[in-house]
Protein backbone atom coordinates (compact mmCIF):
# COMPACT_ATOMS: atom_id res chain seq x y z
CA UNK A 1 0.00 0.00 0.00
CA UNK A 2 1.25 3.92 -0.90
CA UNK A 3 1.62 6.38 1.47
CA UNK A 4 -1.36 8.04 -0.35
CA UNK A 5 -3.41 4.84 -0.36
CA UNK A 6 -2.93 5.00 3.40
CA UNK A 7 -3.90 8.42 3.74
CA UNK A 8 -6.69 7.72 1.82
CA UNK A 9 -7.53 4.37 4.04
CA UNK A 10 -7.73 6.73 7.29
CA UNK A 11 -10.26 9.37 5.09
CA UNK A 12 -12.73 6.51 4.28
CA UNK A 13 -12.25 5.39 7.90
CA UNK A 14 -12.71 9.09 9.40
CA UNK A 15 -16.04 9.43 6.99
CA UNK A 16 -17.85 6.20 8.73
CA UNK A 17 -16.71 6.74 11.56
CA UNK A 18 -17.33 10.31 12.08
CA UNK A 19 -20.09 11.11 9.73
CA UNK A 20 -21.84 7.87 10.79
CA UNK A 21 -22.11 8.48 14.24
CA UNK A 22 -23.65 11.75 13.26
CA UNK A 23 -26.43 10.27 12.36
CA UNK A 24 -27.63 8.75 15.54
CA UNK A 25 -27.46 12.16 17.58
CA UNK A 26 -30.38 14.01 16.81
CA UNK A 27 -32.68 10.66 17.19
CA UNK A 28 -30.81 10.22 20.37
CA UNK A 29 -32.73 13.86 21.96
CA UNK A 30 -35.73 13.41 19.50
CA UNK A 31 -37.65 10.28 21.71
CA UNK A 32 -37.10 10.91 25.51
CA UNK A 33 -40.55 11.67 27.58
CA UNK A 34 -39.10 12.60 30.80
CA UNK A 35 -36.79 15.13 32.31
CA UNK A 36 -34.36 11.79 33.55
CA UNK A 37 -34.60 9.92 30.10
CA UNK A 38 -33.75 13.65 28.08
CA UNK A 39 -31.10 13.91 30.89
CA UNK A 40 -29.41 10.12 29.83
CA UNK A 41 -29.84 10.93 25.85
CA UNK A 42 -28.01 14.43 26.29
CA UNK A 43 -25.29 12.25 28.34
CA UNK A 44 -25.16 9.47 25.42
CA UNK A 45 -25.37 12.20 22.56
CA UNK A 46 -21.90 14.08 24.21
CA UNK A 47 -20.52 10.02 23.85
CA UNK A 48 -21.80 9.94 20.54
CA UNK A 49 -20.16 13.42 19.53
CA UNK A 50 -16.75 12.53 20.33
CA UNK A 51 -16.20 10.13 17.41
CA UNK A 52 -18.34 12.73 15.18
CA UNK A 53 -15.54 15.46 16.54
CA UNK A 54 -12.54 13.30 15.85
CA UNK A 55 -13.91 11.84 12.29
CA UNK A 56 -14.40 15.26 11.46
CA UNK A 57 -10.77 16.67 11.89
CA UNK A 58 -9.12 13.59 10.70
CA UNK A 59 -11.54 13.77 7.68
CA UNK A 60 -10.46 17.56 7.07
CA UNK A 61 -6.59 16.89 8.00
CA UNK A 62 -6.56 13.57 5.42
CA UNK A 63 -8.57 15.47 2.61
CA UNK A 64 -6.01 18.36 2.87
CA UNK A 65 -3.04 15.52 2.86
CA UNK A 66 -4.54 13.75 0.15
CA UNK A 67 -4.61 17.11 -1.90
CA UNK A 68 -1.09 18.35 -1.24
CA UNK A 69 0.07 14.82 -2.12
CA UNK A 70 -2.01 15.36 -5.67
CA UNK A 71 -1.93 19.28 -6.19
CA UNK A 72 -4.54 17.93 -9.25
CA UNK A 73 -6.83 17.61 -6.74
CA UNK A 74 -7.22 21.63 -6.16
CA UNK A 75 -8.16 21.20 -9.57
CA UNK A 76 -11.09 19.17 -9.46
CA UNK A 77 -14.52 21.07 -8.61
CA UNK A 78 -15.73 18.41 -6.89
CA UNK A 79 -12.79 18.73 -4.46
CA UNK A 80 -12.88 22.39 -4.07
CA UNK A 81 -16.48 22.47 -3.48
CA UNK A 82 -16.22 19.68 -0.95
CA UNK A 83 -13.93 21.67 1.22
CA UNK A 84 -16.12 24.81 0.89
CA UNK A 85 -19.02 22.66 2.16
CA UNK A 86 -17.18 21.37 5.20
CA UNK A 87 -15.89 24.98 6.05
CA UNK A 88 -19.24 26.18 5.70
CA UNK A 89 -21.14 24.01 8.12
CA UNK A 90 -18.55 24.17 10.47
CA UNK A 91 -20.41 26.97 12.12
CA UNK A 92 -23.61 24.78 12.77
CA UNK A 93 -21.38 22.00 14.25
CA UNK A 94 -18.99 23.47 16.24
CA UNK A 95 -21.17 26.19 17.15
CA UNK A 96 -24.71 26.52 17.18
CA UNK A 97 -25.28 22.55 17.81
CA UNK A 98 -23.24 22.86 21.46
CA UNK A 99 -24.56 25.53 22.05
CA UNK A 100 -28.63 24.79 21.76
CA UNK A 101 -27.63 21.19 23.61
CA UNK A 102 -25.86 22.65 26.39
CA UNK A 103 -28.84 25.52 26.89
CA UNK A 104 -30.71 22.25 26.61
CA UNK A 105 -29.05 20.71 29.98
CA UNK A 106 -29.22 23.78 31.67
CA UNK A 107 -32.95 24.11 31.43
CA UNK A 108 -33.37 20.50 32.85
CA UNK A 109 -31.37 21.11 34.86
CA UNK A 110 -33.05 24.22 36.64
CA UNK A 111 -36.72 21.45 36.08
CA UNK A 112 -37.88 19.93 39.25
CA UNK A 113 -40.83 18.04 37.68
CA UNK A 114 -40.66 14.63 35.37
CA UNK A 115 -42.17 16.04 32.47
CA UNK A 116 -39.84 17.64 30.00
CA UNK A 117 -40.50 21.62 29.93
CA UNK A 118 -41.69 23.45 26.90
CA UNK A 119 -38.00 25.90 26.80
CA UNK A 120 -36.45 22.33 26.30
CA UNK A 121 -39.05 21.17 22.96
CA UNK A 122 -38.68 24.41 21.69
CA UNK A 123 -34.74 23.96 21.75
CA UNK A 124 -34.92 20.48 20.34
CA UNK A 125 -37.72 21.34 17.75
CA UNK A 126 -35.34 24.31 16.57
CA UNK A 127 -32.30 21.79 16.09
CA UNK A 128 -34.16 19.88 12.99
CA UNK A 129 -33.12 22.38 10.33
CA UNK A 130 -29.66 22.70 11.30
CA UNK A 131 -29.45 18.58 11.36
CA UNK A 132 -31.13 18.38 8.19
CA UNK A 133 -28.74 20.84 6.66
CA UNK A 134 -25.43 19.16 8.25
CA UNK A 135 -27.09 16.12 7.26
CA UNK A 136 -27.29 16.89 3.54
CA UNK A 137 -24.47 18.07 3.79
CA UNK A 138 -22.53 15.06 4.82
CA UNK A 139 -24.64 13.20 2.14
CA UNK A 140 -23.78 15.44 -0.71
CA UNK A 141 -20.36 15.38 0.49
CA UNK A 142 -20.34 11.28 0.44
CA UNK A 143 -21.20 11.59 -3.20
CA UNK A 144 -18.81 14.00 -4.41
CA UNK A 145 -16.21 12.14 -2.98
CA UNK A 146 -17.34 9.01 -4.67
CA UNK A 147 -18.79 9.99 -7.96
CA UNK A 148 -16.50 13.14 -7.95
CA UNK A 149 -18.77 14.48 -10.75
CA UNK A 150 -16.91 17.77 -12.10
Amino acid sequence: MTFYGFILLVHIIAAVAGLGASFAMPLVIKYPKTVEQAKFALLLNKHIEKPVKYGSIVLLLTGLILGFLNLDLFKHGWYIASLVIYILVQPIVAGILPKRLKQMEQILAEHNKEDIPEAYQVLNSGLRPFNWIIHGAAIILIILMTIKPF
